[in-house]
């Protein structure tokens, strides 16, 4: 019911949205701004869910080419391909704050005027738009800092052309004051039904979603107020956190048009993509780990090389002349891909996972905010998220003998729970790249070796942000001082070196 009710309105609310989006000017001298065309709530819902999602553009550039190669799940010779190479395309940096903003961040602030309004929908359906609006803006965020926030997306209906650029202190302030004052919006009746491909309008799935947003929210300021972190962590676990089976993820399926494909698989799927597109293949890091760890999942992520019987992974930073003197292989076919059942155009696109959220319980109680057992929830994280690809292919199954084996093999160590919490939280958002970067920069786990390409932009370090649209700045006056306020100089690639808030 959920696909065909996505199919058969998508065509239409897309041209709708397209249309209300454009701006050239003549629109505003024959309309009146505050005016919008109406549109029904649960539509836009679910227009908005898709576009959160992303298409190929974005997730291409910013997910698969920049934090996959730099956090060294993927690898590749390809030149463009240059987030293992640390070299930058202002393109490839801006993809995501540009396709955001004009899409998912414009038309949830109009739903949010909408619902707040009472012209249409509920206090339930609400309280989910103020959740799902924290989950673009938390993206957004980690990966560029300081960006427009509580005046993003108010030119049509307050005037405002120009929004400031709010601090990232006050954003995740304000984020966990939304998911707080939204899960409390939830009741036990209304909300967006089957338009939420989330979780099909079940308000009990989304308080424990919204609860595990303010977990990973709370334990992202770890590093910079724990006490504040603290408070909003032991308040998520007070509340209820997402249980076994509750992943929050969007199906995609395949077609009829684009917007319904999972952007990841647009580009890695082999029966769609171009050959300059089967470039990555599994970085030498994440196979010799799994190797290390007898990891089942590696047969699962990956699929054996042309050129061999046994996995081997691509070092990170070679290209397609440093590779001939390469001892592990000399070409890409000596090395493993990935496994084409989890990168379909159909694959589901995770967001927040119950293995994730497993692992920061644990974490949280290593540092003993709240009251659990650090090693139950980290054994639950690692089952999981071993668990968590049936999701993707129904032929993808782990006993559960397999994973009782395999974590009596790897036991949790409480001396050094902090490495093995990282370490699982790394292998469990494989292809949710932007949170596996974001809790490698905040916990410094796995241990990366940066890679020291000719020409790279950061001294052979690991980029630690992306850089702001430099178009940007020539539009808004007010990114000027976002940069002065974050030391970010006017060399936009030199961005990426510098630390956001909660990395200091």
């Amino acid at each position: 019911m959920k696909l065909f009710f996505r199919n058969i309105f998508l065509v239409a609310l897309a041209l709708m949205l397209t249309t209300t989006a454009c701006d050239d000017g003549f629109a505003e001298l024959n309309t009146n701004p505050n005016a919008a065309i109406e549109i029904n709530p649960n539509f836009q819902f679910s227009w908005i869910q898709l576009r959160t999602s992303g298409e190929r553009y974005e997730n291409w550039r910013a997910v698969l080419i920049y934090s996959s190669t730099m956090m060294q799940h993927l690898a590749t010779t390809c030149g463009y391909w240059a987030g293992d190479k640390y070299t930058y395309n202002a393109g490839y940096s801006s993809s995501l704050f540009d396709r955001q903003y004009t899409q998912a961040v414009k038309d949830m602030q109009d739903l949010i005027n909408t619902l707040e309004s009472g012209a249409a929908g509920d206090q339930t359906m609400l309280g989910m738009a103020r959740i799902w609006r924290t989950v673009i803006f938390h993206r957004l965020t980690d990966i560029y800092g300081d960006i427009p926030y509580s005046q993003a997306g108010k030119g049509f209906t307050e005037g405002i052309d120009f929004p400031v650029f709010d601090t990232q202190e006050f954003i995740y302030m304000d984020m966990l004051k939304e998911l707080e004052e939204g899960i409390a919006q939830i009741g036990d009746e209304g909300g967006f039904g089957d338009a939420d491909f989330l979780y099909n309008g079940d308000p009990g799935k989304w308080r424990r979603f919204g609860y595990s947003m303010m977990l990973r929210l709370g334990m992202r300021m770890s590093e910079v107020n724990a006490a504040e972190a603290q408070k909003w962590v032991e308040k998520a676990i007070q509340g209820g956190v997402l249980q076994m089976g509750e992943d929050a993820f969007i199906e995609h399926t395949n077609g009829p048009e684009g917007i319904n494909r999972n952007g990841i698989g647009e580009v890695l799927d082999l029966a769609n993509g171009s050959a300059g597109e089967r470039c990555p293949r599994l970085s030498e890091t994440f196979v010799n780990w799994m190797k290390d760890h007898n990891d089942p999942r590696l047969d699962i992520i990956g699929t054996l090389p042309v050129n061999g019987t046994e996995h081997v992974g691509l070092p990170n930073g070679l290209d397609t002349e440093t590779i001939l003197d390469n001892p592990t292989g000399t070409s890409t076919d000596d090395f493993s891909t990935v496994n084409q059942a989890i990168v379909k155009v159909s694959s589901p696109m995770m967001f927040l996972t119950v293995a994730e959220t497993e692992l920061l319980l644990a974490e949280a109680a290593v540092r003993g905010w709240g009251s659990g057992d650090a090693q139950a929830h980290y054994e639950n994280g690692i089952r999981a998220a071993m668990k968590n690809w049936e999701r993707f292919d129904a032929s993808i199954v782990v006993e559960d003998a397999v994973i009782d084996d395999y974590i009596a093999n790897n036991p949790f160590d409480q001396a050094d729970a902090m490495r093995q919490i990282g370490e699982q939280y790394w292998a469990a958002t494989f292809l949710n790249e932007y949170e596996t970067f974001a809790n490698w920069r905040r916990t410094g786990y796995p241990e990366l070796t940066p890679v020291d390409y000719p020409n790279n932009i950061t001294g052979g370090t690991i980029p630690v942000r992306f850089a702001l649209p430099q178009g940007e700045l020539g539009v808004n006056p007010n990114m000027q001082e976002a940069l002065n306020r974050q030391s970010l100089p006017s060399s936009f690639p030199d961005h990426f070196t510098i630390p956001v808030w909660w990395d200091n």
